[in-house]
């Protein structure tokens, strides 16, 4: 059977888990609207999550964090402690709290999360959820569906492992069609750019940054605001280098990563003296449908460190990102990106891949140490 007609004809069998009533109404109805979805039940807590996914078999949790008796994280970590294949998406409160836990359940192995809205009537609440989970679920069902075939039973959020020695058959075929026209030298910045899955896969390759890695790294991930507070104090309780939220006007300073904030936009420009360059943040439009945008960011990159940047795309839905690393290659920089087998959602690297902007495609596991070859 054809992968369209697989996506076409199977149903995702969702149970939904939620403490109030009125998010299980609303959640049930948005998903009632999506063709391929089918609700097989709703739970009030984590306990009786657990109790109808061994009789219901879901694919996919829609799981609230915060509940009483068991909250999320402890439906995670007994779904992992099971063995268990089926998907999480996390709905999380838009507080600091919210956005902590909710960093602990990507680390746990969520697929993805939304944040819960708060507009004044539930007609609203029901279009923000649909916007957000439709191409979540889309993308979800696709990579699994992919998965079942490449790799069997494997689930969504189960990558396959790697040998370090083995040859890299991605990279390997990757066609060399984009050339810089500018000789290049030791990078001095990197620049990552992350979406869907990006949590967990940062938690693993950031703490193998060294200490004096000696160059800044400005990262944009594409998250709400908030949940970016959160994600960079929890990387960098994890880092040997410091991780931070980056601040409008602040320099950009060797060994410390700059986390993009969630629903700004951030570039580079150069600073009063002409020499140290300086972080802009911006209320500038969306681009690609996302702010923080990746291109936004890889653009300044590529006109401020013309010949002497690293560009590094990783796990992530959609094409954000290859505009700027079309234009970072062109301006000398060095391209790595993830390969197809460790990313959560194979979006955003796989046109850099494919149209040979890449010069290295790498594993999960080797992203850092790729990093530290070209500073």
């Amino acid at each position: 059977m054809k992968m369209q007609e697989m996506l076409e004809n199977t149903k995702l069998k969702v149970l939904i888990v939620d403490d109030t009533i009125v998010y299980r109404k609303i959640i049930s109805d948005v998903l009632a609207e999506i063709p391929f979805v089918e609700v097989v039940g709703t739970a009030h807590n984590g306990k009786a999550a657990l109790t109808k996914i061994a009789s219901l078999k879901p694919d996919l949790l829609t799981l609230d964090i915060e509940m009483p008796e068991m909250n999320g994280l402890k439906v995670l970590e007994e779904l992992k402690q099971r063995g268990s294949e089926v998907g999480v998406i996390m709905l999380s409160t838009l507080t600091l709290e919210g956005g902590a836990l909710t960093m602990k359940a990507l680390e746990l192995g969520a697929f993805d999360f939304i944040p819960k809205p708060s507009a004044d009537t539930m007609a609203e609440n029901q279009q923000i959820i649909k916007n957000a989970m439709a191409p979540i679920l889309k993308e979800f069902m696709r990579n699994r569906s992919i998965r079942s075939i490449l790799y069997g039973k494997a689930p969504a959020k189960t990558l396959k492992k790697h040998d370090p020695q083995a040859p890299n058959k991605t990279a390997a075929k990757s066609p060399r069609v984009f050339k810089a026209s500018i000789l290049k030298s030791k990078s001095e910045i990197v620049a990552i750019g992350i979406s869907t899955g990006g949590p967990k896969a940062l938690a693993e390759m950031l703490p193998q940054i060294p200490k004096n890695v000696g160059v800044p790294i400005l990262i944009v991930q594409h998250m709400p605001p908030v949940f970016t507070q959160s994600l960079a104090t929890s990387l960098d309780s994890k880092c040997k280098i410091q991780v931070k939220e980056a601040i409008d006007g602040e320099p950009i300073e060797p060994n410390i990563a700059y986390i993009a904030p969630g629903g700004k936009q951030m570039k580079i420009e150069a600073g009063s003296d002409g020499k140290k360059r300086i972080i802009k943040i911006t209320n500038d439009p969306p681009e690609n449908s996302c702010r923080p945008s990746v291109d936004y960011l890889f653009r300044s990159v590529a006109d401020h460190y013309v010949g002497r940047a690293t560009g590094v795309i990783m796990t992530g839905m959609g094409l954000d990102g290859t505009k700027g690393l079309q234009q970072m290659k062109e301006n000398g920089a060095t391209i790595i990106a993830q390969n197809e087998d460790s990313c959560v959602v194979y979006g955003m690297p796989k046109i850099p891949i494919e149209s040979g902007l890449a010069d290295t495609v790498s594993p999960l596991n080797r992203i850092a140490s790729e990093i530290v070859k070209t500073i």
